[in-house]
């Protein structure tokens, strides 16, 4: 293991602060006199100094950061009684979902090591994700039903540099998984908000031609797929920046490259399989494949993985069932880097992805509106979990279908038609 201190030769510090600027006045848009919690690994350190900085500039009321750090994660698998493995911080998520409901905006730096927890006991961490998925579904609810703003951002942590770069040196890996989250943030150009701009308009643009075609489902071909997923009624297709409940339009990814809406949890047909591996807490799942039956996943399997995989799938009725389907130009930015980088925030905007469990209730007509029920009857699917996985590449072919059969190519070998 390497010491936590901050690198400072390998990350540039101009662009660095450029993502502070980007994640304070593009992904949080934050509001004078609003607080921010925001949750970091402590290899993040500079950047949470700098986006502190910017918060505060911006008018914040107060900056609250929890940190995590990949020593104190192992030590619990390591040294932890096996009924520590049920426990999770259910006061701590009270809290936040408390502070979400008063107008707390949120903000997540990204950058665990993605395969931490490979070597320990598939059970425990099984068991520790459930414990801490129920604890936190309170928090959850306010983040997936967009009461508050709320951002993602990445920072190149050394252990996950090491990942994705196994051959180069650990100052040379962060330097490059650098490089790779900033051009991917769009914050390696002379205007990142203005680039921004661009970028929310282009995704807007798409969803809107989606909007205005309201298929009824959409149809995924390729290499082991073939999917027929059933849209929810009265869906809607969003992408790029959005307009939470308290009236503050932010852009929750950076970055992102998606226009996504919610499947009909009751109408997914077919099998498919992922195209990228799939990062999840700790463990990597490769080869993907599923069989759909009534909008359940009846058969899973997977070449690396599979009893993880399999764990999750049995996390509650609505693990396997899809809350979202995602669509990705093969040619975004992410994907054309070829860096397959273990992390959710970035592969899935590489590809076309479909997400199981829980579904957003921003992505339907009046979602703000709709109650629990209202949102079940149209077909949004609810659940502990929402995990993104990867099935789109350049030899997908996607159509849309109407309500009445007839078929309009949306996507062509991975490209929009």
């Amino acid at each position: 293991m390497t010491s936590a201190s901050p690198n400072h030769h390998p990350v540039d510090h101009a662009k660095l602060e450029k993502l502070a600027e980007v994640a304070v006045k593009v992904g949080l848009q934050l509001q004078a006199g609003q607080d921010l919690l925001m949750t970091a690994p402590v290899a993040a350190m500079p950047l949470v100094r700098l986006i502190t900085r910017e918060a505060y500039k911006a008018g914040a009321g107060l900056v609250s950061t929890f940190y995590s750090d990949e020593e104190t994660t192992l030590a619990r698998y390591e040294h932890g009684h096996d009924a520590s493995f049920d426990r999770a911080a259910t006061w701590l998520y009270e809290g936040m979902a408390k502070a979400f409901s008063s107008n707390t905006a949120r903000l997540a730096i990204a950058g665990d090591n993605p395969m931490l927890l490979s070597n320990q006991d598939p059970n425990k961490v099984a068991r520790a994700n459930r414990a801490n998925s129920a604890a936190y579904k309170p928090a959850l609810e306010k983040i997936s039903n967009f009461d508050t703003n709320w951002n993602i951002v990445s920072y190149p942590n050394p252990s996950w540099a090491k990942l994705v770069f196994p051959n180069d040196p650990e100052p040379i890996a962060v330097a490059k998984l650098a490089k790779a989250i900033f051009s991917a943030s769009r914050v390696d150009v002379e205007d990142p908000i203005a680039a921004w701009a661009e970028h929310n308009a282009n995704l807007h643009k798409r969803s809107a031609w989606m909007n205005g075609k309201r298929f009824a489902a959409l149809h995924f071909q390729g290499p082991g797929t073939d999917l027929t997923v059933g849209l929810a009624d009265g869906h809607e297709w969003h992408g790029g920046a959005s307009t939470a409940k308290n009236g503050i339009t932010c852009n929750p990814n950076i970055p992102t490259e998606e226009v996504f809406t919610t499947p009909h949890a009751l109408r997914v047909e077919g099998h498919v399989s992922s195209t990228k591996p799939l990062s999840h807490q700790g463990t990597l799942i490769d080869n993907i494949q599923v069989r759909f039956e009534g909008g359940r996943i009846v058969e899973a399997k997977a070449t690396r993985g599979e009893e993880v995989l399999n764990k999750v799938l049995d996390t509650d009725e609505g693990a396997r069932r899809l809350g979202e389907v995602a669509l990705v130009p093969h040619s975004s930015p992410i994907s054309a880097s070829g860096i397959l980088f273990y992390n959710t925030l970035f592969d899935e905007n590489a590809s076309c992805h479909i997400a199981l469990g829980q579904c957003y209730s921003k992505c339907f007509i009046d979602g703000a509106k709709l109650s629990q029920d209202q949102i079940k009857a149209q077909g949004g699917n609810s659940s502990l979990i929402h995990i993104d996985w990867m099935i789109g590449s350049d030899k997908v072919d996607i159509d849309g279908i109407n309500a009445d059969g007839a078929r309009v190519p949306v996507m062509r070998k991975g490209e929009w038609a």
